[in-house]
């Protein structure tokens, strides 16, 4: 049988999409690759949100050059978010590629593919895999207890530093009884929990007749028999309706963990980035949430140099994280976007200057988050247990901490009362005390 491999690389999006990806190449007779050298079709799912990701991608297709030169009839893809309008200078750097594929416009491969296979065509057209589909092609072995759900694909935001809107596009909603129905499907096959996805998953619904919105979604996605979590992410900080606060603190299979990246604190710079809202009213937002949801675990998403940013300026975003403590920070340090609004400004924080900044961030954030967590030694926490890692169980509570702990029983996909008796900034070692639910 022939069969394929999947390197993704970013978001849980582009791992969404790559589980699609999969599905629709199984449902046409390949059969997943345990390496990327036994592959008959390879693509790169690529991710070009910072130039590291985009170093990643390059270093993979460098991989995939020699292998193509000692397997010319290997069939190489490349598709996410480095794929767009510039698909011509992509077929000029990287000859040995057989598809630039957009996200999720993988028609022409699996045309192909279906060509050399022999296959019929897949129950829904190639051409929109994963997109408003009414048919999802799973792949084989996805009984995973956690499992991402996409309900609104692109973004109109145009944040300055940020490609997504032009290689994902604008904002469509999936239809809310499509995603419900995927949801009841994903059960059925062993899922205990959801995480709804969307570049910006507060606007989720605006763009449908009736204009449901995600506190309706989530609403739906607890009543669906089976389902023990449901999650989401990402949120935009101006678009976070008083209604979806309501539904986290009402809806019991809501988890309290909400990802709000406030990328700045300082008010010039958020102006600059095109956020759409002040240090001020982020901090009123945070406190809201605390206040209606008071056992709420907050990540947030930064970024340090962006052009013209001063000291004093970044010195303020620092100050926003050491007040708010949340219990996860991804900083990353600016790096321009070909394309975007902020590209065309001086990249003038000097990159030692850059990096000094990350680390006070990450220093400050590890203190934090030891704090935070070694705060929870003692307690008892629900663990749903995902995997068996390096000898422990491994799960997440319904904050999103990670929890390790040893026991001889089969634990996957179980619900376990975990006593939490060491912390990290990272993690959480514990004992069993109760379950499987």
């Amino acid at each position: 049988m022939p069969s394929y491999f999947i390197w993704t690389l970013g978001c849980q999006m582009n791992k969404a999409d790559s589980e699609r990806l999969a599905g629709n190449l199984e449902a046409l007779g390949l059969a997943p690759a345990s390496e990327v050298d036994a592959a008959d079709v390879v693509v790169v799912n690529s991710c070009a949100v910072r130039q590291t990701a985009e170093d990643r991608v390059v270093g993979k297709m460098g991989y995939l050059k020699g292998l193509r030169r000692r397997r010319p009839d290997l069939l190489v893809a490349l598709t996410g978010c480095m794929v767009g309008a510039n698909a011509a200078d992509l077929r000029q750097r990287l000859p040995f590629v057989d598809f630039f594929l957009p996200p999720l416009q993988w028609g022409p491969l699996l045309a192909a593919v279906r060509d050399r296979a022999g296959a019929a065509p897949v129950a829904r057209g190639p051409e929109n895999a994963g997109c408003g589909a009414a048919t999802l092609h799973l792949p084989a072995g996805q009984d995973a207890p956690a499992r991402w759900v996409p309900i609104i694909y692109g973004c109109d935001n145009f944040c300055t530093y940020c490609i997504v809107p032009f290689r994902r596009g604008r904002e469509r909603s999936r239809p809310l009884d499509e995603i419900v129905a995927e949801v009841e499907g994903v059960v059925a096959q062993g899922a205990r929990e959801v995480t709804l996805l969307g570049q910006n998953v507060d606007s989720y619904g605006h763009d449908l007749p009736g204009r449901p919105d995600l506190a309706e979604l989530l609403a739906r996605a607890d009543a669906v028999p089976g389902l023990a979590r449901v999650r989401f992410l990402t949120s935009h900080p101006k678009d976070m309706s008083e209604r979806l606060i309501d539904a986290v603190a009402s809806l019991p299979k809501v988890c309290e963990h909400i990802n709000l990246p406030v990328q700045a604190g300082d008010d010039r710079i958020l102006a600059a980035m095109r956020r759409g809202y002040t240090a001020a009213a982020y901090r009123a937002l945070v406190e809201r949430i605390r206040a209606r949801v008071p056992a709420v675990a907050l990540s947030t998403d930064l970024i340090v140099g962006f052009p013209s940013e001063t000291r004093e300026e970044f010195r303020r975003s620092y100050d926003l994280l050491a007040e708010i403590r949340f219990d996860v920070v991804h900083a990353a340090m600016y790096s321009p976007r070909p394309g975007t609004a902020a590209s065309r400004l001086a990249d003038d924080v000097p990159a030692d200057e850059k990096r000094e900044r990350l680390q006070m961030v990450e220093e400050l954030q590890e203190r934090i988050a030891c704090e935070r967590n070694r705060a929870l030694v003692g307690d008892e926490v629900e663990v749903l247990v995902e995997r068996r890692s390096k000898g422990k169980w491994e799960g997440r509570t319904r904050t999103d901490k990670l929890v390790f702990f040893a026991d001889a029983g089969d634990w996957r996909g179980g619900l376990a009362t975990v006593r939490i008796t060491r912390a990290s900034a990272w993690s959480l070692q514990g004992e069993v005390v109760g379950g499987p639910r």
